[in-house]
């Protein structure tokens, strides 16, 4: 019994020394490798590119969202009854001012004006003999051969003779009119909408709706800017007119400008906006009454400006920052407050001066204090 334990305890102490032995070893080992391939952490600088702040003078827009109106809009119709004859345009067509775009029958306003100018011509004829018995009769009076009361008669039967003449030819007139409004010709330059009167449609009561026509260009467009940018829009007004640009929808460069030439006179209490246009030129017809758009009214400019690239800011609880080059080659991070965009530049009106230079790379890669390789833009 005493040799069996004697036994065991031999085994488990050999054991531990053998554990001793293999710990001290690897910890030896271990701290000579580790010295010897782990560099200090302060030796590796991250290369990030580096850019100069620009300074330039930017002009400073109000943005509203929109809406395009446009400046005539019309429903053409039918002043008398008839059939319709033919469309010459085709709908959907861009018009110019008198183009004739339906013809309704003429052939009952043709007879008609016929009836008159015959009837004129017979009141004209009637007026040319009592003119000429009333000039025999001046001379038959003055002799005595007949009584006052026939010559009297005689100036009567002109003087009516004369308006009879006046009515027919104002019939003439009025025929003429029936027979020019079977001609539908466009009032203004513009676009058709939808046809509503195929040929051969009989237009039974005047007034009958035949199609729609556009103003296209120049054209409005409406927004809603706030009484609070009103003093502003007013005071940009009273040095000059204000330059005015659309953007459609997905649109960072403006296609389309004009100018602001409407501002109301009251403001909506309910909104505390106020109804403002511009009027566009629109010369390529690319906005359409109805659209939705962006608009930006450049009301002033910001000389020395200060402008770093949008791929320089960083976000962070606090805020939007950059990350300057700092004494000894750090980045500095600066919480920073931003203007108006322009481009790929964004305007900083606090946190950096004009000597800095921004870090426009690797932002992901550094934090504050930490060492850089400046490297030029690329």
């Amino acid at each position: 019994m005493l040799t069996r334990r004697w036994k065991i305890g031999l085994i488990a102490t050999t054991a531990i020394a053998a554990v001793a032995v293999l710990f001290v070893a690897l910890r030896s080992n271990s701290g000579s490798t580790a010295g010897a391939a782990t560099p200090h952490p302060g030796a590796f600088a991250m290369p990030v590119p580096v850019t100069k702040i620009v300074k330039k003078t930017i002009p400073i827009y109000l943005e509203y969202s929109a809406r395009t109106e446009s400046i005539r809009s019309i429903q053409l119709q039918a002043k008398i009854s008839g059939y319709i004859k033919e469309q010459h345009v085709a709908d959907g067509s861009d018009v110019k001012e008198g183009d004739l775009l339906y013809t309704i029958d003429p052939r009952d306003f043709n007879a008609a004006l016929d009836q008159a100018k015959a009837q004129a011509r017979r009141d004209a004829a009637a007026l040319e003999y009592t003119r000429a018995n009333l000039d025999r009769g001046s001379s038959l009076v003055k002799n005595g051969f007949i009584a006052k009361d026939t010559y009297d008669q005689r100036t009567s039967a002109v003087s009516q003779a004369e308006a009879t003449l006046a009515m027919s030819e104002a019939a003439v007139r009025t025929a003429e009119l029936n027979v020019a409004y079977t001609e539908i010709r466009a009032p203004f330059s513009g676009r058709l909408g939808r046809n509503q009167a195929p040929i051969g449609t009989l237009i039974s009561t005047a007034g009958a709706p035949l199609n729609t026509l556009v103003q296209l260009g120049p054209i409005y467009v409406t927004f809603n800017p706030s009484e609070s940018d009103l003093a502003e829009i007013q005071k940009a007004r009273d040095v000059g007119a204000i330059k005015a640009e659309v953007l459609l929808p997905g649109e960072t460069k403006a296609r389309q400008k004009g100018e602001l030439t409407f501002v109301d006179n009251a403001v909506d209490r309910s909104t505390g906006t106020i109804v403002a246009r511009a009027t566009i030129p629109n010369a390529d017809f690319s906005l359409l009454p109805g659209q939705y758009v962006r608009i930006r009214l450049a009301i002033r400019e910001e000389p020395d400006a200060l402008m770093v690239p949008q791929t320089a800011l960083g976000s962070s609880q606090l805020g939007k920052y950059v990350y300057v080059l700092g004494e000894g080659n750090k980045a500095d991070q600066r919480l920073v407050s931003l203007g108006p965009v322009e481009g790929d530049l964004v305007m900083v009106t606090k946190g950096v001066s004009a000597t800095d230079q921004v870090i426009s790379g690797n932002l992901q890669k550094i934090g504050p204090g930490a060492p850089v390789q400046p490297l030029p833009p690329q």
